[in-house]
C-alpha cells in the first residue's frame, strides 16, 4: 500500500476505539478502550516489523526499529486517548473526497458543519481529501492521527532498509488528554536520547513551547441555616462560589485571550449550601505572569473572607507541567533537524506557542527533549473535528525525513 492509503485505513480503524479518558478514575490507562487499542497497537507494530514490541500493565506501548546506520537514539510518541469533553463512541468517520473549498457539511440533520471562515487551515486543503466524523461524536483525530502517521512512517522505514536511520523508538501513550500522559512512563528505561510527538495541528505546525500550568482548587465551607431565620447566620456557600467565579477579570479568560496571553478557567463546581468545591487551571507561557495570575485569585479569595467572615475559604494551586522551551532551548539541534526536514519535503514552518500542553512539555522536563509536530488536522475535541489525509501523509514523510537527518 501507498503511504497515503496505509494512514488512512489505520485511521479508520483506530477511530472506531472508544478511548476516552476519565478524570474521575484512578486507574491507569483511565478507560478499558485505551487497552484495547494498545493492544491492537502492538499487533499492527509487530506486523509491519518493529521489534520489542510491549504494552505494559499500564498501557504504555512501546516498541523499536533496529537500526540501518549510526546515530543517536531518535522516539516518536503519540497518545492513544480522546478527550472525554465530546463523545467517542461509535465514531462514524466520513471522507470527504477532493475538497473543492467552501462549506463541508458534516451532518445537515444536526446542522454541524465547517467551512474555512471558522476552521483555521481548512481553507488551505483545497484537493485534499478530508475526514470528519457525522454529526454525533468527535472524530479522535487528536490523537489516532497521530497513532497512524507514526505507524505508516514506521512501515515505510521498514520496507525499505536502504534508508538511513538510527534506532527508533516508538512510544503510544495513555491519558494525555486529562494530564497523566507519562505519569508513568520509565524514560530512562525507553532509551531515547530525542523526541518529536505528532500531536499538532494544522500542516506545518511546529511547536516547542508550551503554557505554565497550574490546577487550582477553592473549597467553601459555609453555614446552613433555615432560611426563614438566616440574617447574619447563614453562609450559602453556592452563592459565595458564584461570586467568586464572577469576580475574576472577564479579560483573563479563555474565551477573552490569544496566543501568549494567559488566563484562569474555572472548570467545575459542586455545591450544596454547607460546602461548595471549585476546580480550575491557571495558564501562561511567562511562569513570572503565571505567579501574578496566581496572587490575583489569592486577592479575590482574601476578599471574600472579608465579605463573608461565617464561611471558611481556602485555596490551593497544583503544578501540572511547565513551558517546554526553556529546556528545548538547551537542546537546539532538536529544531534544527525538525526544520530541516520540513523544508526537505517542502513544508512552511507554523511556529506558535501552544495554548495548552502535550507529553513532549513534561518529557522534556524529564530528560527527553520533546517538540510537537502537525497532524494535518484542527477543531479537535470537538463534532466540528476534521483531519487532511494529505497533511497526515506529509507529516509523516516530516519523520522519515527526520529518521535519515538524524543518521547523518
Amino acid at each position: 500500500m501507498e503511504l497515503k492509503d496505509s494512514i488512512l485505513s489505520r485511521f479508520m480503524k483506530y477511530v472506531k476505539f472508544s478511548t476516552a479518558s476519565d478524570e474521575g478514575s484512578s486507574t491507569c490507562p483511565s478507560s478499558k478502550g485505551q487497552l484495547a487499542l494498545g493492544r491492537e497497537l502492538a499487533k499492527d507494530l509487530r506486523a509491519v516489523g518493529l521489534k520489542k514490541v510491549a504494552i505494559d500493565k499500564n498501557g504504555y506501548v512501546t516498541a523499536e526499529l533496529p537500526a540501518t546506520a549510526k546515530g543517536p537514539v531518535l522516539a516518536f510518541l503519540a497518545h492513544m486517548d480522546t478527550a472525554p469533553d465530546a463523545s467517542g463512541e461509535n465514531v462514524k468517520p466520513q471522507l470527504h473526497r477532493n475538497y473543492r473549498g467552501g462549506k463541508i457539511v458534516i451532518s445537515a440533520k444536526q446542522g454541524v458543519a465547517i467551512s474555512p471562515a471558522d476552521s483555521h487551515g481548512l481553507g488551505d486543503c483545497v484537493g485534499h481529501d478530508i475526514l470528519t466524523a457525522s454529526g454525533d461524536t468527535l472524530l479522535g483525530a487528536d490523537n489516532k492521527a497521530g497513532l497512524a502517521i507514526i505507524m505508516g512512517a514506521m512501515e515505510h522505514l521498514a520496507r525499505h532498509p536502504e534508508m538511513p536511520h538510527g534506532v527508533i523508538k516508538v512510544a503510544f501513550t495513555p491519558d494525555e488528554e486529562i494530564g497523566r500522559g507519562v505519569d508513568l512512563f520509565n524514560v530512562k528505561k525507553f532509551g531515547a536520547k530525542y523526541a518529536y510527538t505528532v500531536d499538532g495541528d494544522v500542516v506545518g505546525t511546529v511547536e516547542d513551547e508550551t503554557f505554565n500550568a497550574d490546577g487550582l482548587k477553592i473549597t467553601v465551607q459555609g453555614k446552613s441555616v433555615h432560611p426563614g431565620s438566616a440574617k447574619n447566620s447563614m453562609a450559602n456557600a453556592v452563592r459565595i462560589a458564584a461570586d467568586i467565579m464572577a469576580s475574576f477579570p472577564e479579560n483573563m479568560l479563555p474565551e477573552t485571550t490569544e496566543n501568549r496571553e494567559g488566563f484562569v478557567m474555572f472548570t467545575s463546581c459542586e455545591s450544596s449550601i454547607e460546602k461548595a468545591e471549585l476546580d480550575g487551571i491557571v495558564r501562561e507561557h511567562d511562569l513570572q505572569k503565571l505567579k501574578r495570575l496566581e496572587r490575583l485569585l489569592k486577592a479575590v479569595v482574601a476578599e471574600k473572607r472579608l465579605k463573608y467572615p461565617l464561611a471558611k475559604i481556602s485555596l490551593e494551586f497544583r503544578e501540572q507541567y511547565r513551558n517546554m522551551r526553556q529546556m528545548l532551548d538547551k537542546q537546539p539541534r532538536v529544531m534544527e533537524r525538525l526544520y530541516a526536514a520540513l523544508e526537505a519535503e517542502g513544508v512552511a514552518p507554523i511556529h506558535k506557542p501552544v495554548r495548552g500542553g502535550t507529553d513532549g512539555a513534561r518529557l522534556s522536563f524529564m530528560g527527553l527533549p520533546c517538540p510537537n509536530i502537525f497532524t494535518g488536522g484542527n477543531n479537535f475535541h470537538g463534532r466540528h473535528e476534521w483531519v487532511s489525509v494529505q497533511g497526515m501523509e506529509k507529516s509523516a514523510r516530516v519523520l522519515i525525513k527526520l529518521a535519515q537527518l538524524w543518521a547523518k
